[in-house]
């Protein structure tokens, strides 16, 4: 073969060959998919005793449950019964201990993360009630005339 066919194959090698050992000499030897596969994603396994003892913030519905079964009931038979009761009452990291009642955000953005009107008909948005927020009671909350437990119609207050 001539040179000029060989030294761009002997660049790319030389190449190659610099990335493996830079990879080798940074990259931990604990990280990678490991016998779980790809459920976890990549990380480092040196790290698994760390998050072990990492307090869980997001704790699921079923939690809330336990305490709220009312609520969550009456919630599950509506089109929101498919949202984590977190998603708007915030994390329940310490909850009941402190605080005994986990806020609540009842600001307009809050529902409008959800209802805010997309044109994208790929997005699937087009399956969830829109409103435009400038002309439907602009500056109220919307739990001032909506419940969100009960988003149905017949969940006008």
């Amino acid at each position: 073969m001539k040179s000029h066919v060989l030294r761009p194959l002997y660049v790319a090698i030389l190449v190659l060959a610099v990335a493996l050992i830079v990879r080798q000499r940074l990259v931990p030897e604990g990280f990678g998919a490991h016998e779980r596969g790809y459920m976890y994603g990549w990380h480092n396994m040196n790290d698994e005793q760390f998050w072990k003892k990492f307090p869980v913030k997001y704790k699921s519905s079923d939690y809330c449950k336990e305490c709220h079964d009312d609520k969550h009931s009456s919630i599950m038979r509506t089109p929101h019964g498919v949202i984590q009761c977190e998603n708007c009452h915030g994390p329940a990291l310490d909850h009941p201990n402190e605080p005994p009642r986990l806020p609540i955000d009842r600001g307009r953005a809050q529902c409008l993360r959800c209802h805010y009107p997309l044109p994208y008909p790929t997005s699937g948005r087009q399956n969830i009630k829109s409103v435009d927020p400038e002309e439907h009671n602009p500056g109220a909350e919307c739990s001032t005339c909506h419940d969100p437990h009960n988003p149905n119609l017949e969940g006008m207050k």
